[in-house]
């Protein structure tokens, strides 16, 4: 797959992986040192995930960090800030962007799904030659991924983030002007102890 023909981008919300700074309602159950070393594991799975992919790919991230961290960690990314905002706005900011610069399909994801492949990504990215747009439901009821060809406001705009209502919420609102979504399977994000001890429960069975 070429990016010069398919014009795709993969949007990554990120953070810099700082201590105290990261993964706050994890380390709340775990502690902030181990909280980092998760936080550092999910970015290690993501960038692994979507290396296979022939896409343009942009690092949004929540804050700037140190400058140790800014080397080749995300190498083939162009890194841009996040604006000011909730995360609707950021996302739709960050979709926008993409579409100026002459995407014509992009995917959002976070750092935190551990269950997250290359395989999920290329199905959401297939899945919008034949839809409005695609979600990768999260099983907190939000969702992990969000892909579309252009910006619908509506998806963005006063939805109930970090809650278990986004998800829902979000497919009332394509399905209020009539758009195409396409569900990927649903995946767990890692967002507490609980979530962190299913996860290594999940490594544990599969190994």
């Amino acid at each position: 797959m070429d990016y010069t023909a398919q014009k795709e981008d993969l949007l990554v919300f990120a953070r810099y992986p700082e201590l105290g700074k990261v993964k706050t309602r994890l380390a709340a159950g775990i502690g902030p040192e181990q909280a980092l070393q998760v936080y550092r594991e999910l970015l290690a799975h993501t960038q692994a995930v979507a290396a296979p992919l022939a896409v343009r790919k942009w690092l949004w991230l929540a804050e700037a960090g140190p400058a140790a961290d800014r080397s080749d960690t995300w190498a083939g990314y162009q890194p841009l800030p996040q604006p000011a905002g909730d995360l609707g706005h950021r996302m739709q900011t960050a979709f926008a962007h993409s579409f100026a610069k002459g995407a014509a399909a992009a995917v959002i994801i976070g750092t935190d799904c551990p269950g997250l492949t290359t395989a999920h990504l290329e199905q959401a990215y297939t899945a919008l030659h034949t839809h409005d747009v695609v979600l990768g439901p999260a099983t907190d009821g939000g969702y992990y991924l969000l892909g579309m060809k252009v910006v619908w406001p509506t998806l963005f705009e006063n939805k109930p983030w970090s809650t278990s209502a986004v998800l829902s919420e979000t497919l009332a609102a394509a399905k209020l002007v009539g758009l195409q979504v396409h569900l990927l399977p649903e995946l767990r994000d890692v967002d507490t102890a609980e979530d962190l001890w299913a996860w290594q429960e999940s490594e544990k069975q599969s190994s």
